[in-house]
């Protein structure tokens, strides 16, 4: 089955990780500057922060994605592929799990730690960045990668829109009628593919777990 149609589970598989890993990077560089925002000690941070977690996160991801592929092109700006903007759309929904998480974490770090940083003249910023992110990070492993793995399986909503990824698989081989395969068997395939994938996130979360508690 899928050496039959490697060209077509290549460029699902490559969609897919696409999808994750440039999804993933936005929604966690923008999910530790709204998480900053949330824990903020300006009112207009917070309120910022508050209104765009809310907001996105009640949102159902469908309707994001359904604002980008669909809202977008109407509002005049540069042509984008169905692929970049589902990139964005599962960026920026995912950014507000991000930040809720880490904020979760910043509240771990001892109130002390951050007293005595501006104590000593740290700005804001640098005691978020030197003092109490890299503590808060090492507390949420275990919920940040669970994160990562629902952003791993949410990537199959980019499929109803355009998006040749993996779960597009079955109705691409299903239309093709000179393409070998069986609709069940591809989605069995699929699901491997998504398991071996969260397996590999798994293992990752372990090792990092294990990395950061020799580290303190």
């Amino acid at each position: 089955m899928i050496f039959a149609n490697t060209d077509l589970w290549s460029e699902a598989l490559g969609n897919t990780l696409l999808l994750f890993a440039i999804g993933g990077l936005i929604a966690l560089v923008l999910g530790v500057v709204v998480g900053a925002m949330r824990v903020s000690p300006v009112p207009i941070a917070r309120g910022v922060g508050t209104v765009y977690v809310n907001l996105v996160r009640n949102t159902p991801l469908t309707l994001v994605f359904f604002f980008f592929v669909f809202g977008y092109p109407q509002l005049g700006l540069p042509d984008l592929s169905n692929l970049t903007l589902g990139i964005l759309a599962i960026g920026i929904y995912t950014a507000t799990y991000v930040a809720e998480v880490l904020r979760a974490g910043i509240n771990t770090v001892p109130v002390g730690q951050a007293e005595a940083a501006r104590a000593i003249g740290l700005p804001f910023g640098q005691v978020m960045t030197l003092v109490v992110l890299p503590q808060a990070f090492r507390s949420v492993v275990p919920p940040m990668m669970s994160v990562f793995i629902a952003l791993l399986k949410n990537t199959t909503v980019a499929a109803g829109f355009g998006v040749a990824e993996l779960a597009a698989m079955r109705s691409t081989i299903n239309d093709a009628p000179d393409r070998p395969g069986n609709p069940m068997e591809v989605l069995l395939w699929v699901a491997v593919v998504f398991v071996a994938l969260v397996m590999l996130l798994s293992w990752l979360q372990r090792h990092l777990e294990n990395k950061w508690r020799i580290a303190r």
